[in-house]
Order: C-alpha cells, then sequence, then structure tokens
C-alpha cells in the first residue's frame, strides 16, 4: 500500500477491487457518459429559464455555465459517487494488470504464464539466431 492510501488512524480504507465488483456493475464509460449528460441538461434547463425572462442568448450559456456548477456538486452527488467508485475499480483493475505484466517482464513464477515448466517460458534464455547463408 502506498501513504496516500492511508487514513490518519493508520487503517487502509476499503477500496473496491475487480472480485468485489458485483457482474452488473456499470463501467467507467457509462457512468461518466450518464454524469455528462446531466451535468448539460442542467445547464440547458438554466439557460432555458434565463431565455424565457428574456436574456441574451449567450448571457443566458454563461450564467448558466457558472450557476450549473455548485448546483451540480449538490443535485448530482450520487451520481458522483457512483463515477468515483468505478473510477476507483478501474484503476485497481489497472494496477492489477500492470503488476501481472511487471511480474510476466521479471519472469517470476506464477505471473501469468500458465505452465511455467514448459518451454513456452523460456523466451528470455533463447540463442541468437545465426544470419549464416
Amino acid at each position: 500500500m502506498d501513504e496516500r492510501s492511508e487514513r490518519t488512524d493508520g487503517t487502509v480504507p476499503a477500496t473496491p477491487t475487480p472480485e468485489r465488483v458485483a457482474p452488473g456493475t456499470p463501467g467507467v464509460a457509462s457512468v461518466l457518459a450518464l454524469y455528462c449528460l446531466a451535468r448539460l441538461g442542467l445547464v440547458a434547463v438554466i439557460a432555458g429559464l434565463l431565455l424565457l425572462a428574456g436574456t441574451p442568448l449567450v448571457i443566458s450559456l454563461l450564467v448558466a455555465l457558472i450557476v450549473a456548477l455548485p448546483l451540480s456538486m449538490l443535485l448530482f452527488r450520487g451520481l458522483r459517487a457512483r463515477l468515483d467508485t468505478a473510477l476507483a475499480i478501474a484503476r485497481a483493475r489497472r494496477a492489477e494488470q500492470r503488476d501481472a505484466l511487471r511480474a510476466g517482464l521479471r519472469g517470476d513464477p506464477g505471473s501469468g504464464d500458465p505452465d511455467p515448466e514448459s518451454g513456452s517460458g523460456d523466451r528470455h534464455q533463447r540463442q541468437p539466431e545465426s544470419g549464416g547463408g
């Protein structure tokens, strides 16, 4: 574990790992798309209300962007939590894949080679072919 993930009381917070994730859990792309659409919808609603009030289009869009930022922090708290969870799962999965790749490159036994006793795991011990001809 790295120091950044430890709490002040010395315990490590439970990070969702790919093994603990339910099979139907949506991925990062779908949750991110939903969050972006929700935020764009909020901007559109605010801009529409300002346009109905008689504000010019450019001013309505600028004010809607500014107002939608703090408002979306409050309204879409659940979506942000889902996005954070999906990102943590993806980060854990990438870390596992990176560790497996590094172990495989080091030649650690059981690092992804299904049969370490077979000759397929001896890639680094092959002699270079002679170019005689």
